[in-house]
């Protein structure tokens, strides 16, 4: 990232080639289906604007999963605005919108995939960054910007809420 930021635009691609499977696999995880590539397109256009202000203070995965986590957000907060203006325009036109039930296979198993969607935003960040992305409590702190005991805390409460859900005691970190 440091020769990335001095311009190196190979060093750039070589980051992008690295990091692009993980990311999507963390969008999909998170909740994200048919929007996962544009989100990883986003997360990778925002590391590009911000390449000559990065500074290694962190390891540079937890700088990427920051703009990643950052670049949801938004997304979200652009689609509830969408929403409302959607359902505002269809309330005065007197017209019901169509609602689809159906989830785009994302590689996990679809009981698995099912049970993360009934967590909350917080217990599912943790489970899939932690879990599924494989990064170290101290790491999924920094990147949800909460204390350590709190991602295990999230942790062991989001993998019991699983455990329930899924109907097996096997599920451990």
């Amino acid at each position: 990232m440091m020769a990335a930021a001095k311009g190196d635009m190979r060093s750039f691609e070589a980051l992008v080639v690295r990091h692009q499977t993980p990311l999507l696999n963390f969008f999909r995880r998170s909740g994200v289906y048919t929007d996962a590539e544009d989100l990883v397109q986003q997360t990778f256009v925002r590391l590009y604007r911000y390449r000559e202000r990065y500074s290694p203070r962190a390891k540079f995965t937890t700088f990427l999963y920051l703009l990643a986590r950052q670049v949801r957000v938004d997304e979200v907060r652009k689609r509830i605005r969408a929403k409302v203006l959607r359902e505002r325009l269809m309330a005065d036109e007197g017209v019901e919108e169509p609602v689809s039930t159906e989830a785009p296979y994302d590689g996990l198993a679809d009981d698995l995939q099912a049970a993360l969607c009934k967590l909350s935003n917080a217990h599912r960040e943790v489970v899939v960054l932690g879990v599924l992305q494989e990064l170290p409590y101290a790491e999924v702190a920094e990147i949800t910007g909460v204390p350590v005991g709190t991602v295990k805390s999230r942790m062991f409460h989001a993998l019991k809420a699983l455990r329930r859900i899924l109907g097996d005691e096997r599920i451990d970190k």
